[in-house]
Parts: structure tokens; sequence; C-alpha cells
């Protein structure tokens, strides 16, 4: 830990553009709970979304795409042979692809599912602090979905990861934490209403997908991190409740602009 420094990212403003310039095609293999809203926060974002989840068809699909999220929010048998499918075919063919270890830790099936994943070198892995935890081996998971530890807690256990796969590992919290296990960033955007919403963090880590497609799994994971928490700063500042906030996130990610993205964006 003692080499581990601050690293300065690509700013979040200019991949924003570039991913709307590129408009990627992101492959979810995600969890019934969020297919709805992970779609449409892809699109708002100016990304293609495709729920492309039964073996079959998910591994020729992983070779088109720009980027492959595989969530594991409810992992049916069907859900997980999709995943080992599009995960092989995604490394052969070099798709970059995003791993949400949900409730790991905590169930086992998907525990062992996701260390299973972790050999096909996602290039970022997306958690919550008892998440990422428990995904190094070093806890038992969360409640569930929720975490019971800090992302400064999970940050050893984030740079073990990342190491060990050669990929990204972020961290969601109050502040958000990104490492590759050699340097770290955190992403001080966001608001307290997601954690009152199904599929706030799904969401996210289908935006770091599409976010590969513009940059390094370092930089894309920074910028997906601090474009979306600041969609939903203004998304809570006009919301009555969970409800008008989740529609006004959408509404968010889609009308963000690079320059707020440039005077908003909170790194340190």
């Amino acid at each position: 830990m003692s080499r581990m420094s601050i690293r300065t990212p690509v700013h979040p403003s200019d991949l924003l553009a570039t991913l709307r310039e590129r408009e990627p095609l992101v492959q979810c293999i995600t969890n019934a709970v969020v297919t709805g809203f992970t779609a449409n926060a892809l699109l708002a974002i100016g990304a293609s979304a495709a729920m492309c989840d039964i073996p079959g068809e998910a591994g020729p699909f992983a070779r088109i795409a720009s980027g492959l999220l595989v969530n594991l929010g409810t992992p049916t048998d069907e859900q997980r042979d999709a995943a080992r499918e599009a995960v092989a075919a995604a490394r052969q063919e070099g798709t970059p692809w995003v791993l949400d270890p949900v409730a790991v830790g905590a169930l086992p099936i998907r525990t062992a599912l996701a260390h299973e994943l972790l050999e096909f070198r996602p290039a970022i892995v997306r958690g919550n602090a008892s998440e990422i935890i428990a995904l190094s081996g070093a806890g038992s998971g969360g409640r569930g979905v929720d975490a019971v530890d800090t992302a400064e807690d999970a940050l050893e256990a984030g740079s073990a990861i990342a190491r060990r796969t050669g990929g990204v590992v972020a961290i969601s919290g109050p502040v958000d934490i990104v490492t590759d296990g050699f340097g770290w960033v955190r992403v001080a955007n966001g608001h307290a209403m997601l954690t009152r919403m199904t599929g706030g963090g799904c969401a996210l880590g289908a935006v770091m997908a599409a976010f590969l497609a513009a940059a390094s799994p370092f930089d894309a994971a920074v910028a997906a991190s601090s474009v979306y928490g600041i969609a939903a700063e203004h998304a809570a500042a006009t919301a009555a409740g969970p409800g008008s906030f989740a529609v006004g996130l959408l509404d968010a990610l889609a009308a963000v602009t690079p320059a707020e993205v440039a005077a908003e964006a909170r790194l340190s």
C-alpha cells in the first residue's frame, strides 16, 4: 500500500464527448430487477444497449459488442452459462468487460461464479465496499446488496484484486474510489438518493462498460463514476422522492454536458 499514489486520469469531460461520438454497443447480462433501467441509462448517456443473455447467443454477441457487463444480481442457471460463454468470447476477441459481483460473499453460488469469472480478467470490477472485500477473500460480504464497510476500508482489497486481474477495481460509496492496484483516484460526485432506488449501482456498471469504448479501464471507471454522480446530483436537485429521482436521473444522464462535467467533477 505504501507504494501506491494518487493518479491523474484523463478528464471525464473529454471522455463523455468521445463516448457520445462513438455510440458504443453494450451487451448486458444483468439481473432481472434492473434490466429496463440499465438499458435506459445506457441509451440516455449516448450508448446502445443489448440485453443478450442466453447461451448460444451471448458468446457471438460478445464478439461484436463494444463492451460487456456481467452483473450477478439474479444468476439463474441460464444466465450463469451465458456469462461463462460471453466472457470467454470477450477474452478471445478483446472485448473489454465489467464484472459486477452483486452480493458476493453473502451467497454461495454467485460467490463461486464471481471467482471463476475473475480468471477471464475483467477490465473493471465494480462493487460496493463489502462486495470488494469479500471478493478478495478477506470478508464475508455485506447485508445482501447493502455494504457494511466504507470504500476506504476496501481500498487494500480492491488493489489486490486489480493487481491479480491486471484490470481496475471501482469501489462505490459516498465517495467512490478507483484503483489499478498501483494508484487510485477518489470521485466525490453522487447523491444518497441513488441508494433509495433499484438499479442505481447496477446501471453504473453498464455505464462503465460504455466508457470502455472511449478510454482505458482506469479512465473509463473514473469518467463513468464522475458523470453518473454529477447526473445524480442534478436529478436530486429537483426530485420529490425516489420515483421522480429515477426518472430525473435518466433525463440528467442525457442532458449533462462535457462543460458541466469539467466544472463539477470532484476528483482527488
